[in-house]
Parts: C-alpha cells; sequence; structure tokens
C-alpha cells in the first residue's frame, strides 16, 4: 500500500489551513456548503458532459491504484524471465508449461503460453503490442479526466464569486446579509482553485506517470518475449532488459544466477 499520496493530501492541506490560522483566520469560515455544492457539482457536471461513459467506468477502475499501484516488481519480472530462458534454452519451449504457475506477472505469463500453444513470436509480441496500446489509451482518457476537471474547477470558482457577488448586491439595503454573501463569493473562488491545484490536477499527473510506467514493464516483457524467442543466453537477455531496472540492479550478475539455480 502506497500511503504517500494520503501523505501529500494532509500535508498541503495541513499546512495551508495552518498558515490561514496564523494569519488570525478560523476554519469555520472556509466551510461554505453553498460555495462546495456550487463548485465540486458544476465540476461533477462539466466532466460528466465531456466524456463519455466508457471513460468514467475507467477511472472508477483508477482510483484503487492511487493507494495500490499496479506496477511490476521488475527485478522480479527479470527473474522470471531469465528462469523461463534458462528453461526453454535446455528442455525446448514446451516444458516452459509446467514453470507458468511461478510467474508472477500475468501479463508476462500470458506472452508465455501463448508461445507454448505454438503461435509465433511476432504473433505473440503483435497481440502484446495491441494489448499494450488499448490499455494505454484508455488509462490516459481516464487521467485526462482529472486534468480537465482541474482545468474546469477554477472557472466555475469564479461562476460562484459571482453568484455570491449577485446576492450580496442583491441584498445591500439588509447589512446583516453581507457577509454571508461575500463568504460565499470568495470561499468558492478557494474551492476552485485549491481544488484544481491541490486535488484534481496532481491527481491527473500521478495517474499519467504510473500509465507510464505500466507501459514501461509491458515493454521490458515484450523485450523479453522477444529475446526467448531468439535463442538469447541469460547474460545477453540481462544486458537486454538493463534500462527497465531501477538503479543499482541494472548489471546484478547475480540475478541470472538466481534465476538458472531456480529453474534448474
Amino acid at each position: 500500500m502506497d500511503i504517500h499520496p494520503i501523505l501529500a493530501l494532509v500535508t498541503s492541506f495541513g499546512l495551508i489551513l495552518l498558515g490561514n490560522a496564523m494569519e488570525g483566520g478560523h476554519l469555520s469560515s472556509l466551510i461554505q456548503p453553498t460555495a462546495g455544492l456550487i463548485v465540486f457539482g458544476g465540476t461533477l457536471g462539466a466532466v460528466w458532459l465531456g466524456s463519455p461513459p466508457s471513460e468514467l467506468k475507467t477511472v472508477g477502475r483508477q482510483l484503487p491504484t492511487l493507494l495500490k499501484p499496479k506496477v511490476a516488481d521488475r527485478v522480479r519480472l527479470r527473474e522470471d524471465i531469465l528462469k523461463v530462458t534458462t528453461v526453454v534454452r535446455r528442455d525446448g519451449m514446451l516444458a516452459v508449461e509446467n514453470i507458468l504457475p511461478t510467474i508472477g506477472d500475468e501479463r508476462l505469463r500470458r506472452g508465455l503460453q501463448m508461445l507454448v500453444d505454438g503461435n509465433s513470436g511476432e504473433d505473440v509480441r503483435r497481440v502484446l503490442e495491441l494489448d499494450a496500446e488499448v490499455h494505454e489509451h484508455h488509462e490516459l482518457a481516464a487521467a485526462k479526466l482529472w486534468t480537465d476537471a482541474g482545468a474546469y474547477a477554477p472557472t466555475v470558482g469564479i461562476l460562484g464569486a459571482v453568484l455570491g457577488l449577485i446576492h450580496v448586491m442583491s441584498n445591500l439595503s439588509d447589512p446583516s446579509k453581507l457577509g454571508a454573501g461575500i463568504a460565499v463569493a470568495f470561499v468558492a473562488t478557494v474551492y476552485g482553485v485549491g481544488s484544481a491545484n491541490l486535488i484534481f490536477l496532481p491527481l491527473g499527473y500521478r495517474f499519467k506517470k504510473l500509465v507510464q510506467q505500466d507501459s514501461e514493464d509491458r515493454q521490458m516483457i515484450m523485450v523479453g518475449i522477444s529475446g526467448i524467442v531468439a535463442g538469447s543466453n541469460n547474460r545477453q537477455l540481462s544486458e537486454m532488459m538493463a534500462p527497465f531496472l531501477p538503479h543499482g540492479h541494472e548489471h546484478d550478475a547475480k540475478g541470472g544466477a538466481d534465476a538458472a539455480k531456480a529453474a534448474a
């Protein structure tokens, strides 16, 4: 579980509220249900109107990845690929079926199963590339909804401010109502700008980066499968996958030895 998003939100909102308190402001002055209804309701409606249902559903499936990102352990992925390479070079491709249950990554397992079933390396690569392109397209479209919300929210906040000022102007004869109207006006702007820059835009960028990481995972898998089909040995395949590995693991020779031992 990745708690960094929660810590980031707590830090940003906490420090802003602390600064507001140090300036003499009160939390109660920032709680305006009317302003929240205008800003978040208007932003939701704008995003809903501009997005097909399929993208909205993808957003719902994407949210759990905020705390549990679906990114591969690339060191483990390399070890699995090298283990398969050892088996293929020693016993042939059909023998890979015996170790498929030990392969942790579902995408790698799927590609290897296709090879075991007799598909050519080119066909497997084509299927995996198409799957990667479609997956990336849908995930990026869902991530864009968050950045779209970040673009709409400040404008809707201004709309809320204008509505609040209209209310103020219509009650100039009743000074008791001026304070509430002005509060709604300014708090709506705070809600719009704050939610855009502290929630919506950062979430959009975060999801885009997770999609990019997933795409790199898939590229590493395709490189591994291509190497297996080409008959590359463990050292050659390790060098081919080195650019995808975390810093410090690029030229870790131990990975190849562990993989060979596991396959023995």
